[in-house]
């Protein structure tokens, strides 16, 4: 039997907010450790009363001992107050708007393509005898020939990747919206023989397409390890200060090189963003307008960057 997660006055609540939660496919891992973190603040303080000054008092605490973190995680004490006045705690304190930070979305670090290009030589030739000896190109590779968020491929299943068709399918994404994609054929190699050397390697019970060497899901934490490792044996370059290259700009990449192929090639670029927010699995047409919009100087100059590197989607490769 599983050990208790929670043990104050809430945890009863606790337990159901997360089924809740899970109920909708939405599951993650920070909102359980953030909550955890609640209840044993709650506990060791004998608190008793989901009202402001316990969930404030909680809130300054943990900041004291994050200063310079985001405060994304003051979402999940949010949820769990309005949760609670939904389901009959009529007093149950919602953490107010103040505590919101303001939204800063990241510059993306813009990949040339010399560097994509050397990236997946050094993937390609990784030293290492974990499974990332194969999965490093194929992982990679879809996050740049689909567009897709690094969770996205992380959480991929066997059963979601279909190699004799040539698509993928990625459920209950940012948003719970799931989406098929269909792959070229050359992604398609690529993940075929990632697939069949992984089956060589790990235990038969793997059930997630891209895996650990205990054949375990990919954590969140090595997906950016692996892409540093990959990218300092490559002898990349790094600035000393600003934009860090990161997985996720192989995502910004696909979008800026579809709509700088538009361009270049007289296509109506408000015609075809509807499609690359559908392909990209965003909610709104706001989130791709992002793209076009970050910057004017980049937007000039990257043409002749990516010229020749992707196709219309989805016909998109790998290089």
């Amino acid at each position: 039997m599983n050990a208790p997660r929670f043990s104050s006055v809430f945890a009863p609540d606790l337990e159901q907010f997360l089924a809740f939660k899970e109920s909708m496919g939405i599951h993650c891992a920070s909102r359980l450790w953030h909550l955890q973190n609640f209840d044993r603040y709650c506990t060791d303080h004998g608190l008793q009363n989901f009202d402001r000054p316990t969930v404030e008092g909680w809130v300054t605490s943990l900041q004291a001992g994050q200063p310079h973190s985001c405060r994304s995680w003051m979402s999940y004490i949010r949820d769990f107050g309005r949760w609670e006045r939904l389901n009959g705690n009529e007093n149950a304190y919602v953490l107010s708007d103040q505590w919101k930070a303001k939204f800063l979305r990241p510059q993306p670090y813009l990949l040339r393509q010399e560097e994509i290009s050397r990236f997946f030589a050094s993937a390609a030739r990784l030293k290492t005898l974990t499974p990332w000896k194969w999965q490093g190109p194929a992982f990679f590779a879809l996050m740049h020939s689909c567009g897709l968020r690094t969770c996205e491929v992380r959480r991929l299943q066997r059963d979601d990747v279909n190699l004799a068709e040539g698509f993928i399918d990625v459920h209950w994404s940012k948003g719970n919206r799931s989406r098929r994609l269909p792959v070229t054929e050359e992604i398609s190699g690529i993940l075929e023989v990632c697939d069949q050397a992984l089956q060589r390697t790990l235990d038969n019970g793997r059930t997630s397409f891209f895996a650990s060497a205990t054949a375990e899901p990919l954590t969140a934490g090595m997906i950016g390890f692996m892409f540093n490792k990959i990218w300092d044996q490559a002898r990349l370059p790094r600035t000393t200060e600003g934009k860090q290259p990161r997985p996720y700009d192989f995502r910004h990449h696909y979008a800026y090189a579809n709509i700088e192929r538009w361009m270049a090639e007289g296509v109506d670029v408000n015609t075809m963003l509807p499609y690359l927010a559908r392909y990209m699995g965003h909610a709104s047409l706001e989130s791709t307008y992002y793209y076009v919009h970050t910057s004017p100087d980049f937007m000039n100059g990257y043409a002749d960057l990516t010229r020749g590197s992707l196709g219309i989607l989805p016909e998109v490769g790998f290089e």
